[in-house]
């Protein structure tokens, strides 16, 4: 089977002061239940996913389950699960996202300084724990009031060619 490192959120945000109680206010678009269409270098499949603010409201919390069923790409196909926690790093001055992958994977993306939050956001990864050596970015762009779109690229160590990931993700229906 093909393991799958990839990431699961969208998160916007720069430039709100640490301390206050807006900080999630360009978050919380993103708060709630969502579905999504998944097309990967590998295949296509489906996900689900959900976030919230938690422990007194200092973290955004993602939960993120994707299927891609068997396919000429996958023919084992995947179910792929992970945990992201957002934090607000006061001594940097920006967003850090913690993703943390059925796989064995714990990933940590920084927010890069040219992002336009909330319509456009960039994630570089600073770390890969059990997969020293991996590169990857994770662009999420809002497309309206109900949807964004999020582009995972990844390069695995030792790998020339990348894996790409799209997704369209759509607000669930209450």
């Amino acid at each position: 089977m093909t393991t799958l490192l990839f990431a699961s959120i969208a998160v916007p945000a720069a430039g709100q002061q640490a301390g206050t109680p807006d900080r999630w206010s360009a978050f919380e678009f993103f708060i709630g239940a969502w579905t999504g269409e998944e097309t990967a270098t590998f295949g296509d499949g489906n996900g689900e996913r959900t976030y919230e603010l938690v422990l007194q409201d200092r973290y955004l919390l993602g939960r993120n389950r994707s299927v891609f069923p068997p396919q000429d790409g996958l023919p084992d196909g995947d179910d792929h699960e992970d945990w992201t926690v957002v934090s607000y790093d006061d001594d940097r001055g920006t967003y850090v996202l913690r993703q943390f992958n059925s796989e064995g994977f714990v990933n940590t993306f920084v927010l890069d300084e040219t992002s336009t939050p909330p319509e456009r956001m960039v994630f570089v990864l600073e770390t890969s724990e059990n997969a020293p050596g991996t590169r990857a970015t994770l662009t999420v762009t809002r497309t309206d009031a109900r949807s964004f779109e999020e582009v995972f690229d990844l390069t695995l160590p030792g790998a020339t060619d990348s894996i790409t990931i799209r997704g369209r993700w759509t607000r669930a229906a209450p």
